[in-house]
């Protein structure tokens, strides 16, 4: 069992890796600039960083925290995004493992979900900073979701369209009726993209447990003081821990639901 031991050690490190590289997209996508060829630098005094100040997460400790140039302090965003896309990564291997056979086709899978996993945090991160869900992301997530769906999973397709759509005009309806307030119009292709990634009826874990989310955490924001009824509050962080959430719990959360409610 040793090889899966270092198995999950090799993911996790990946994960890591992958991490560092999604927190230079996130922060070009906001100054637009390429994230492949040009080398990371400092935010602040743009020097170019070296090998000894990438190393996910450790860079950070042992530079106390601070750009090793200029002594600017560096955003914790950033050994937050590297340490949870490791965990995550971790997860989601064990969860498709445990799900399927080791097989090629669960190889496939592990793949496809870790892609989409990368996607959704970048999608979390730069909506909660920028109150704002980029087409340069979402549009390659539900592309590549579909292509999956059609290419290896065709018994599911159908699913996964027909969840897509209805979340999705569900969304679209609350848009119009709310005139943009209440949710943006990236939060109606996210849920697009959710509903292609889970299908039914994971997507209603999903839906159920960020609205659930949301409203606890916006109720708590208002009562501390942070925010006023009519603050505005990124829904794409809830919706994409809510995917996350149905993704490794939907079979458990559903099971208790019939029983509490069936007793």
């Amino acid at each position: 069992m040793a090889y899966i031991f270092f198995f999950y050690i090799y993911i996790s490190l990946l994960g890591l890796a992958v991490g560092s590289f999604l927190n230079c997209i996130i922060h070009r996508l906001k100054t637009k600039e390429s994230f492949l060829l040009k080398r990371s630098y400092c935010p602040y005094c743009k020097h170019t960083l070296g090998f000894w100040d990438l190393i996910p997460v450790l860079s950070f400790f042992i530079l106390g925290g601070k750009c090793r140039y200029c002594k600017k302090p560096i955003s914790l965003q950033y050994p937050l995004v590297e340490l949870s896309t490791g965990i995550l990564f971790v997860v989601v291997s064990y969860y498709s493992f445990q799900e399927l056979p080791i097989t090629g086709y669960s190889f496939l899978v592990t793949i496809f979900r870790l892609l989409v996993t990368s996607f959704l945090i970048i999608v979390f991160v730069y909506d909660l900073k920028h109150y704002i869900i980029p087409d340069k992301v979402i549009y390659p997530a539900i592309f590549i979701s579909f292509l999956y769906n059609f290419l290896y999973s065709k018994s599911y397709i159908m699913n996964s369209i027909c969840s897509a759509l209805g979340v999705a005009l569900f969304f679209l309806l609350i848009f119009f009726v709310s005139r943009g307030k209440w949710l943006g119009f990236g939060d109606v292709k996210l849920a697009f993209l959710m509903g292609l990634f889970l299908g039914f009826p994971q997507i209603l874990v999903a839906l159920f447990s960020a609205f659930f989310l949301g409203a606890i955490i916006g109720v708590g924001l208002i009562l501390a003081g942070k925010k006023k009824l009519k603050s505005e509050v990124p829904f794409g962080p809830f919706l994409v821990t809510g995917t996350f959430i149905a993704l490794f719990w939907s079979n458990c959360l559903v099971d208790w639901y019939l029983q509490f409610f069936l007793l």
